[in-house]
């Protein structure tokens, strides 16, 4: 089994020997067993809250290079040429914490059927399809996964729905 320990970026060398493919929910954990692209075992030693993207390149113990490359997965795409409506959806999808691809024209969530069913009570066409997900890394991001037990910079509850409440 290779042993994935050190993270190159996407600056390594163009001698790629292997691809590691995985979805959006597997890029965030950084230690695990996965199966590279062409079949060889092994495990990914990586600092704890690493978030791998497409192209990154990581480093196996023994020197090899493996490629990471983003799954394609069953995502909610919404395309729209209006700045307000996009605007407005990203607005309702992050007041509920969903990780978003935002793109000019395009927000991109993970598929979740009420997610969709709201979006299109806004008046917007969700289609749901098969491509990566690269979600932003967020604001509050340093180098580690948000959690809700971590500290914020304003209080933060949930209402008995689930959904989050803030008061600045």
């Amino acid at each position: 089994m290779l042993k994935i320990d050190k993270i190159l970026g996407k600056s390594a060398p163009v001698s790629t020997q292997h691809y590691l493919t995985l979805p959006y929910e597997r890029r965030i954990i950084s230690r695990q067993r996965v199966t590279l692209d062409n079949g060889a075992d092994a495990g990914l030693f990586l600092p704890r809250g690493t978030v791998l993207h497409e192209g990154d390149c990581l480093q196996t113990a023994s020197g090899e290079i493996v490629q990471v490359r983003a799954a394609s997965e069953t995502v909610s795409s919404l395309y729209c040429a209006d700045p307000v409506l996009l605007a407005r959806a990203a607005y309702h999808l992050g007041n509920r914490h969903v990780p978003l691809q935002i793109a000019t024209g395009m927000i991109r969530y993970q598929h979740d059927h009420v997610l969709d069913d709201m979006l299109h009570g806004l008046g917007l066409r969700v289609t749901v399809e098969q491509a990566p997900f690269e979600p932003e890394p967020g604001a509050y991001r340093s180098g580690h996964g948000h959690s809700h037990s971590q500290a914020h910079d304003h209080e933060h509850g949930h209402s008995p729905d689930g959904h989050a409440q803030h008061h600045h």
